[in-house]
């Protein structure tokens, strides 16, 4: 083929509507050609060939269009089958203008759901068949059956049960079941609520006690319709409470200022809007799923690295549990460079193989041995030779079904961190890199110790192998020296003497102090077969731990089965919304997981599929990770499961998966212009019939129970920052309400999601502990002051930096709040070699003229200020280790600011991890009067930002 450009892919991403020529191949050989919109979707375009082909030869042998399917070479070179016919000739982008209509084969319900499942998740699911791994076959099996059982046994609950996972209720922490903090105290009088009742246009206005259940609401609601329209006895338990315009409910036996809307209302002093639904809606809801769900139960981007003038390759082998180095590290000899190097070496480890951890990991690193540059003439020393990593692998020891490998293995390895000091990589991944044109391939042998396959023992037997312990009297001074261990909790590494004084007192440890578990697993010697069966024996009657502590377990350091799995256990307890908080790090501590088939995993899909709104945020934590190589089978497994679990999602997710597509869209538009765009611009953009159309009618993506109903192009714009987010409004259909959504595409947010993440946790942690730092209690001053106390003690807790004058922001009410966390944990800005940063944290003397109402003397109001940061410190410290454990888990997101716990010990010193509360206390006090002592600097470093970006070109 000559050179020259093929394809239509330029031709798909114009975006004015422009007839493009498509060709048809049909079954009985003839031939079609005539234009099409790329707006047109595959359901119209076959009707089109249909009128066409009613005038050609051997139309009658085509019969009916639905035993038909359409199918072309997309732009992967794969031929796709449109089973999806709701989609544009747009969105399917094939390769070549020509469409090709073959006969339906097999399922066509099945073949549908697959598509749909494969355009969702952004990855085939031919290609995990493809894999021809047992591993990834059991494993699919396995989950699908428990996710469709649990979808079909969801469905025959009792409605109320099923409004549980389908809207779960929307709440605020709060310190008691019935008090909730300053919102108990100023509003004894009670409130007025509007309420609807579905399917009819009369709505009443109930004054009701804020404290009062929603049961009492609708009692009351009802008893004022029966008053203006006599009818039927309607009992208050056939009905629930939706609010206005949005798929968010109010039930079960929580006071209603317990529920965000209410509480949000009460704040602002604004009356609730709420629905009255009967329950044959909430059952036709149920019904409408379980149709959708009964049809279907019937029937490369990483590249070689750049080359180097190497001189010779070598290997390097460890085994590995967790972080622990098993036996001592095996190197084999050199050998001269090229393409196919061969080693046929025979690697021996020092440890028995009775003594192999259940989760030994083999880990290899290829690297090149180089010169280092000459020394000067004069000196003694001889050159020495230098290693530049190339590339690593990992590979489990035994496989999934608990059997040690034997035989050949080709490892597909990843390309090394060219500065990374150490070149074995224990914390990667055990999957193979699946960019395998890319890839080198390391060729290793298992030995065959036995004629017979050995499997690592099950725990019964392990432990009846285990002799009884032996009573141990504790001298005094053995049990203070534990407790001063225990005791350090800013510490992981302990001398000799203390690790054989933590194992001889485990079963103290056990008892007194069992939060403290992971201490002792650190000093376990993993490659003791003896230690760990004791291990494994103290863990069946080890109390279950608090979550603060269980989630710590989750890290790669801490790869036993048995304790992965008492983890989980301990999780369990977790509430739904404990556990949204947390989802974000459980989803990257998948990562460490060695198989496919794991109780991290199940115990997600668990959750998920009991409850809607974690499987909403499960499945896009998951999907932002797709295109990363190294999780991209586990987390595509993961996210097909949850789709065979809820076949009705499928339809919302596509829905706000393709409004993130066209926002992309319209990002890169306004960014690649030839000639500078305009709001206008945009605007004419979105009018388009494709952009309204995928833009409108879906669930927020930040927030599902929003309906996000119309765009309001006329309102929408842009921002004249580097990647010029877009600002996009929607009517949310409540009272003519609209939201604003922010989308910005070109930067790595995760980092913002990280920090404001931590920004709620703190909200919550100090509403719990009866500290409302964001109510509105009375005039703007005083909402500025308890927000800006919150700030101050968050930005110097999380080392935020980069605090300049565009981003703290003020709202209407006199709420402080800052955006762009792109620096955190330290990580400050420097200007020609100089700190940007100077100060603890923001707090202006034009800060304290507020606060102080505008008087210099009024230091009751500024001590009160003081006071509420100092009572805020002290809540986080007593947390401390929540947040240290949440940071450690996300080391396996590779954001740039946190990569290993070197960064995690900024957060152990701003939160004074290990030393008393009086300690923590009066070290916070200096940093709050050095950052009011030095404010003129900030003051000064406003000044040159608005300077520099007032002469931006």
């Amino acid at each position: 083929m000559p050179p020259g450009k093929y394809g239509m892919q330029e031709e798909w991403e114009k975006e004015w509507d422009q007839q493009i020529g498509m060709e048809f191949l049909l079954p009985t050989g003839i031939y079609l050609k005539f234009p099409v919109s790329p707006n047109d979707t595959i359901k119209s375009i076959k009707k089109m060939v249909w009128k066409n082909a009613s005038s050609e030869a051997l139309f009658s042998a085509l019969g009916d269009p639905e035993a038909y399917v359409f199918t072309c070479i997309n732009q992967t070179a794969e031929r796709e089958e449109l089973e999806e016919e709701s989609r544009r000739i747009r969105d399917v982008r094939p390769f070549m203008c020509v469409l090709r209509l073959v006969a339906r084969e097999g399922d066509r319900v099945e073949k549908l759901t697959n598509t749909q499942i494969s355009l969702l998740i952004g990855k085939g699911l031919h290609e995990f068949e493809a894999q021809k791994n047992h591993e990834v076959n059991e494993f699919r099996a396995k989950m699908r059956a428990f996710c469709e059982e649990t979808a079909q046994e969801r469905q025959m609950l009792p409605w109320q049960q099923w409004m549980e996972y389908s809207f779960p209720c929307e709440l605020e922490p709060c310190c008691s079941p019935c008090g909730f903090g300053r919102v108990k105290s100023k509003n004894k009088k009670k409130i007025f609520i509007n309420v609807k009742f579905d399917a009819c246009d009369e709505s009443f206005m109930v004054q009701q006690d804020p404290q009062d259940l929603p049961v009492a609401l609708m009692r009351s609601a009802l008893k004022k319709k029966a008053a203006v329209f006599p009818t039927l006895r309607q009992e208050p338990q056939d009905y629930t409470l939706q609010v206005n315009g949005r798929w968010e409910f109010i039930y079960g036996k929580h006071p209603m200022c317990q529920f965000k809307y209410i509480f949000s209302c009460l704040r602002n002093g604004e009356n609730p809007y709420l629905t009255m639904v009967h329950h044959s809606a909430i059952h036709k809801y149920q019904e409408e799923q379980g149709r959708m769900c009964s049809q279907l139960y019937k029937s490369r981007s990483l590249s070689r690295p750049p080359p180097l003038p190497l001189k010779k390759l070598v290997v390097q082998a460890g085994l590995f549990h967790g972080s622990e180095l098993l036996c001592k590290v095996m190197t084999t000899s050199e050998v001269s460079v090229c393409s196919e190097p061969l080693w046929d070496q025979k690697l021996e480890f020092d440890i028995n193989v009775a003594d192999l951890p259940r989760m030994s990991r083999l880990c290899f690193a290829l690297y090149a041995v180089i010169e280092k540059a000459k020394k000067p003439r004069g000196t003694k020393k001889k050159n020495k030779k230098a290693d530049c990593p190339i590339a690593w692998v990992n590979t489990m020891v035994f496989d999934y079904k608990d059997q040690l490998k034997t035989g050949e293995f080709l490892l597909s390895t990843w390309p090394s961190v060219p500065d990374k000091s150490d070149l074995l990589n224990p914390m990667g991944t055990v999957e193979k890199n699946p960019n395998v044109d890319s890839a080198a391939g390391l060729l290793i042998r298992f030995p065959n110790i036995r004629p017979h396959p050995l499997y690592y023992p099950p725990l019964d037997k392990l432990l009846l192998a285990e002799h009884l312990l032996l009573e141990i009297c504790f001298a005094l001074l053995q049990y203070l020296k534990l407790k001063e261990i225990m005791d350090n909790k800013n510490s992981t590494e302990f001398f000799e003497d203390e690790k054989e004084l933590l194992w001889k007192l485990r079963t103290e440890v056990r008892d007194r102090f069992h939060e403290s578990l992971s201490k002792l697993l650190l000093v376990t010697k993993w490659n003791r077969h003896e230690d760990v069966v004791q291990m494994v024996s103290l863990l069946r009657n080890w109390p279950d731990l608090p979550a603060i502590h269980a989630l710590e377990l989750l890290d790669y350091s801490f790869p036993d089965p048995a304790v992965r799995s008492f983890t989980i256990a301990c999780l369990r307890k977790l509430s739904d919304d404990e556990l949204l908080q947390y989802l974000i790090q459980l989803v990257q501590v998948l990562k460490y997981e060695s198989y496919l088939d794991c109780d991290l995993t199940t115990f997600l899909l668990e959750r998920a599929l009991s409850n809607w709104r974690i499987g909403h945020f499960l499945f896009w934590h998951l999907r932002s990770e797709i295109h990363v190589a190294s999780v991209s089978l586990r987390f595509g497994l993961i996210l097909e499961a949850y789709c065979r679990g809820n076949i009705h999602h499928i339809r919302l997710l596509t829905k706000q998966n393709e409004a993130l597509g066209k926002m992309k869209a319209l990002s890169d538009f306004v960014k690649s212009g030839s000639q500078k765009m305009t709001a206008d611009d945009l605007k004419l953009c979105i009018r388009q019939e494709s952009y309204l159309e995928a833009l409108s009618d879906l669930l927020s993506p930040l927030n599902p129970s929003i309906s996000l109903a119309d765009i309001c192009a006329d309102k929408c714009r842009f921002m004249n920052s580097k990647m010029k987010p877009l600002w996009l409004m929607y009517n949310s259909g409540a009272q003519g309400d609209t939201v604003g959504i922010i989308f910005k595409n070109g930067d790595d947010l995760r980092q913002d999601m990280l920090t404001l993440q931590m920004i709620q946790l703190m909200e919550n942690l100090w509403k719990r502990e009866g500290l409302d730092l964001r109510d509105k209690l009375d005039p703007a001053i005083e909402e500025f002051t308890l927000s800006c106390a919150g700030y101050c003690v968050a930005t110097y807790v999380l080392g935020i930096g980069d605090r300049h004058n565009d981003n703290i922001m003020i709202r209407e009410t006199g709420q402080l709040f800052h955006i762009d966390f792109g620096h955190i944990l330290g990580n400050f800005k420097r200007k020609l070699g100089i700190n940007r940063e100077r100060v603890p944290f923001i707090l202006t003397y034009d800060f304290v003229h507020v606060i102080q109402q505008g008087r210099t003397n009024n230091s009751e109001k500024f001590e009160r200020f003081r006071e509420y940061c100092e009572r805020a410190y002290k809540i986080l410290c007593r947390n401390a280790m929540l947040f240290v454990n949440l940071f450690a888990m996300m080391k396996a997101a590779g954001l740039p600011e946190l990569t290993s716990f070197k960064d995690i010990q900024y957060l152990k010193d701003s939160l004074a991890l290990g030393k008393s509360e009086e300690e923590a206390l009066k070290n916070f006090k200096v940093k709050f009067n050095e950052a009011l002592r030095e404010s003129w600097k900030t003051k000064v470093n406003w000044m040159m930002h608005s300077l520099a970006k007032d002469n931006r070109p």
